[in-house]
C-alpha cells in the first residue's frame, strides 16, 4: 500500500530527523549511536508509525465488530449476507478516513505522517491487512522446514499462502502454533450460545481452540468478502455489459487466489 512506499520516502526521512534529533539531544549515547548507524533510528520511527497505522485500523474495526455482535443479539443479523453487508458499510463509510502520525517532544508537535500524504484507511491499512495477515502470513514453526536447502518455503512472497485464509486448524494447541494464544484467549470470551454449539460438536470441548480457529477463519472470510466487494471497480449488480466484464475478470482474479485457502473446508 501507500503506507508503504511512503516510509520509504525521502519525505519521510526529512520529516523524522527533526524529531529524532529532538529526542536524541543530550542523549550522548544515542547520539554516539546514531551517527555509527544512521539507518537504526529512522527505522525504529517506521516500526512505530506501522503499530500507529495499525492502532488506527483497529479503531475502525472494533467498534464495527462489536457494532455487529450487538445487531445479532437484537436478532438485525441472520444471514452471512447480512455480516458482510455490515462489514462492508463499515469499510465504505471509513474507506477515505486519513492515516496520520505525529509525535510530541517537550511540547512541539512533529508530524511524521502528515494528512497531506494522503494516505488513507481502506487502501492503505485495511487492504495491506488482509493481503499480509489473511493471505500471505508467514508458515508457523515446525510446521513447514525453515532449511533453505529443503525449499519448502518459496523465495518469492508473492507466492505464500500461509496466512489465515489457509492456515490448517488442526495444530492448534501445539507448541510454536502463534495462533494457540489467540484461541485460548477467545475462550475466556465465548457468547453462551456460540459455547453451546461447540458443546454438541462431535468432540465436544475436548478440541475447543480448533472449533474456534475454525469460527474464526469463517469471520476472516466475510472480512475479505466485504473487503473485495468494497474495492470493485464497479457494484457487482450492475447491468452495464462492459462493467460486468470488468467486474468478471476482476473477480476471477481473486477467486484464483481461494483455489487452495480453507474456503470449502470452512464451510463443509
Amino acid at each position: 500500500g501507500g503506507l508503504d512506499a511512503y516510509l520509504d520516502s525521502e519525505e519521510f526521512r526529512k520529516r523524522s530527523q527533526p524529531a529524532i534529533q529532538a529526542k536524541i539531544k543530550g542523549n550522548f549515547f544515542i547520539q554516539g549511536l546514531q551517527q555509527l548507524f544512521p539507518e537504526f533510528l529512522p527505522e525504529q520511527v517506521r516500526l512505530f508509525a506501522y503499530y500507529s497505522a495499525l492502532g488506527q485500523f483497529w479503531q475502525v474495526m472494533c467498534p464495527m465488530f462489536l457494532d455487529l455482535s450487538d445487531r445479532y443479539d437484537r436478532g438485525e443479523i441472520k444471514t452471512i449476507p447480512q455480516v458482510v453487508q455490515h462489514i462492508l458499510d463499515a469499510l465504505v463509510a471509513a474507506a477515505n478516513l486519513p492515516i496520520t502520525y505525529s509525535v510530541k517532544i517537550e511540547g512541539k508537535v512533529y508530524e511524521i505522517i502528515p494528512k497531506s500524504a494522503g494516505l488513507t484507511f481502506l487502501a492503505d491499512t485495511a487492504v495491506p491487512y488482509v493481503e499480509a495477515v489473511f493471505f500471505r502470513g508467514t508458515p508457523f514453526p515446525g510446521t513447514v522446514s525453515y532449511n533453505a536447502q529443503a525449499q519448502a518455503i518459496s523465495p518469492d512472497q508473492g507466492r505464500f499462502e500461509y496466512g489465515a485464509l489457509y492456515a490448517d486448524p488442526l495444530p492448534i494447541g501445539g507448541a510454536g502454533i502463534p495462533p494457540t494464544q489467540l484461541m485460548q484467549d477467545m475462550r475466556h470470551y465465548l457468547p453462551e450460545y456460540l459455547h453451546e454449539v461447540y458443546r454438541k460438536s462431535r468432540r465436544g470441548e475436548d478440541d475447543l481452540r480448533v472449533q474456534i480457529c475454525q469460527t474464526f477463519q469463517k469471520s476472516m472470510f466475510c472480512v475479505t468478502t466485504a473487503a473485495i466487494l468494497g474495492l470493485a471497480p464497479h457494484p457487482v449488480n450492475t447491468t452495464d455489459p462492459k462493467e460486468q466484464k470488468a467486474i468478471q475478470a476482476y473477480l476471477e482474479n481473486w477467486m484464483d487466489r481461494f483455489m487452495t485457502s480453507r474456503l470449502i473446508g470452512v464451510n463443509s
